[in-house]
């Protein structure tokens, strides 16, 4: 007989914090600052703020490396060596007198790679994972004085998923089945803020970013069955299913207490409890393929984090920084898509102004996640994760 094919294609969020090397170098901090056209994505109430315009990208190649022991054994299973390419771009531009500044950013704040191979303890509840969002976002921001500004930005976001697991199949000849799920969708939100400076030294920052909703619809559903049993699995089939991007509320503060010493400290409160359960709806169902709703029942997670910049010349700017992210799962709902846990993160980085209107910045970030001991309720998955992420970055920015 053919075994039950659970749902966890989007089981596990991710969120990825890397939205522009100056703000990674000092521990993710930037809703109180004005670094660069980045704040389109950090505050865009400091974009009608920023002194300049801007036309800048930068990327963050991310190497994720998780290990699983089953409980019971001894033996560890891990990821295969792949990179992720989270990217940001942004332009920012505004007359120099005026009161307002527009901006766009385009960027990759939610995305996952993880491929754990066929052979390993749970190739039945996921062999590999590729998680993709990009998000589009038009900004205005107005000055409403020499020491508040405020800003607003329409989010489109375009996602992509491919998923393989294997099927477990009651056949001495052919043990696993193998099955593909891939597609894209789209969502809307929107990105606001307000910006303060106190015009002592000390600037605050609050913004909010909205949940989106991303809605994937006709989706392919592609199974590798022997002929004997491909009634049980038609392909190619069709699915539909929804993604919630959690909505995210910062509070951020720089204090600039020298004319070479900048500190900031943000705090982030991310509303993970949108993933109630993930629902998929299959075109055609059979006795073996069935829709599904799968609870999740995520926590809201916090995540805080400190930075420092110095000014070491007038063409070299150093950065360091670090933080603690509580996890939104809970225990009994780990998942190998992505197997997360509390962690803590430590970054540097550095720019180099090459000339009067081009900086060269490069970011490097670590992060541990806290080794977990886990029995899943819905596959029974059970064992120990340990997870590291290795993330350089390097970014081009222009400005006049």
């Amino acid at each position: 007989m053919l075994a039950f094919l659970p749902a966890a294609v989007f089981a596990q969020g991710f969120q990825v914090n890397l939205e522009g090397q100056k703000q990674i170098g000092m521990g993710h901090t930037g809703t109180g600052l004005l670094l660069d056209g980045s704040s389109v994505f950090f505050n865009p109430g400091a974009v009608a703020m920023l002194p300049e315009n801007y036309i800048q990208g930068g990327i963050s190649p991310l190497w994720f490396k998780s290990g699983f022991v089953p409980t019971g054994s001894n033996v560890q299973y891990n990821t295969a060596n792949k990179v992720a390419t989270p990217f940001n771009a942004y332009g920012v531009w505004g007359p120099k007198a005026a009161r307002w500044k527009v901006g766009l950013g385009v960027y990759t704040p939610y995305g996952g790679l993880t491929d754990w191979g066929n052979t390993w303890a749970g190739k039945y509840v996921l062999t590999s994972l590729d998680l993709k969002t990009i998000f589009f976002q038009p900004t205005f921001s107005y000055k409403i004085s020499d020491m508040i500004s405020i800003g607003a930005g329409f989010v489109y976001n375009h996602g992509s998923v491919n998923l393989k697991r294997a099927i477990p199949l009651a056949d001495a000849n052919n043990p696993s089945g193998e099955a593909e799920l891939k597609g894209g969708g789209t969502g809307y939100g929107y990105n606001a803020g307000v910006f303060i400076d106190t015009k002592k030294g000390l600037t605050i920052g609050v913004t909010y970013r909205s949940k989106v909703d991303t809605k994937l619809n006709d989706g392919d559903a592609l199974f590798t069955v022997p002929g004997s049993l491909k009634g049980s699995f038609p392909s190619p089939n069709t699915f539909k299913a929804q993604l919630p991007l959690a909505a995210t509320t910062s509070i951020g503060f720089g204090y600039t207490s020298s004319a070479k010493w900048l500190l900031a400290l943000d705090a982030n409160y991310v509303q993970w409890d949108v993933y109630k359960e993930l629902a998929f709806d299959y075109a055609q169902n059979t006795a073996a393929l069935q829709d599904t709703r799968s609870p999740r029942n995520y926590k809201n997670a916090v995540s805080l984090r400190a930075g420092a910049q110095y000014k070491a010349s007038n063409e070299f700017t150093l950065r360091v920084g670090g933080g603690y992210a509580s996890t939104p799962v809970k225990d009994g709902y780990v998942t190998p898509e992505v197997p997360d846990a509390n962690r803590g993160f430590y970054t540097a980085g550095l720019t180099y102004k090459a000339s009067r209107h081009f900086d060269l910045d490069v970011s490097f970030e670590y992060e541990h996640l806290g080794s977990r001991t886990q029995n899943n309720i819905e596959s029974n998955l059970s064992g120990t994760f340990k997870s590291n992420v290795y993330i350089p970055g390097v970014a081009l920015v222009y400005h006049w």
